[in-house]
């Protein structure tokens, strides 16, 4: 048993946080007193200190969400004090998601949502896949355009050039491999 400093009442031991630096190694006020204390000097400070809501055995709360999820909604993280990750899994993947279009490309999902729209949802180049790649100029990293898996791998494979690009079209539209007729039964071989 252990006597507060604040409330004057005496409690047992497990009503008290560690504190190595204290003789008995727990702290002076116990737990329900230093956490008044504790919003007091914030709210002092100006800063508001978040409700403690209760979350149920074998559950954690999603700040963002604001939703009570079982740990299998989680993923684990053994670096935090709980050993589950600061967001649910659904949250997570939306913030690694927005993080990765501002990080990558300077954009939102508002504004590549707005293009795709613009775009009536399919690609701009071949106009039949679905709007789905991000594609930006490699040089100064300007968003060029949402294109379709095809049509952005075909960009990459071509490294943005647009001269290969052009003799690529020419070659499937048939003028570089045709052998040109130049007199009858003489044939010129493109060089």
């Amino acid at each position: 048993m252990k006597r507060c400093s604040r409330c004057r009442r005496v409690q047992p031991h497990d009503a008290f946080a560690g504190n190595r630096a204290m003789r008995d190694g727990l702290q002076a006020y116990c737990r329900e007193c230093q956490a008044e204390h504790y919003k007091a000097r914030q709210e002092a400070a100006g800063r508001t200190v978040r409700v403690k809501i209760p979350v149920p055995s074998g559950h954690k709360r999603c700040p963002q969400c604001e939703e009570a999820k079982p740990h299998s909604g989680w993923e684990p993280n053994r670096a935090s004090s709980d050993g589950w990750s600061s967001y649910c899994r659904e949250c997570r993947a939306q913030r690694n998601r927005a993080s990765y279009f501002k990080r990558k490309y300077g954009i939102t999902e508002a504004e590549r949502d707005q293009m795709i729209a613009d775009q009536d949802g399919v690609c701009v180049i071949c106009r039949e896949g679905p709007a789905e790649h991000v594609d930006h100029d490699h040089q100064t990293g300007k968003v060029r355009g949402v294109l379709c898996f095809s049509c952005n791998a075909a960009l990459g494979q071509f490294k943005d050039r647009p001269d290969v690009i052009r003799r690529a079209a020419a070659y499937v539209e048939g003028n570089l491999w045709n052998p040109t007729l130049v007199a009858q039964g003489v044939y010129r071989q493109p060089s």
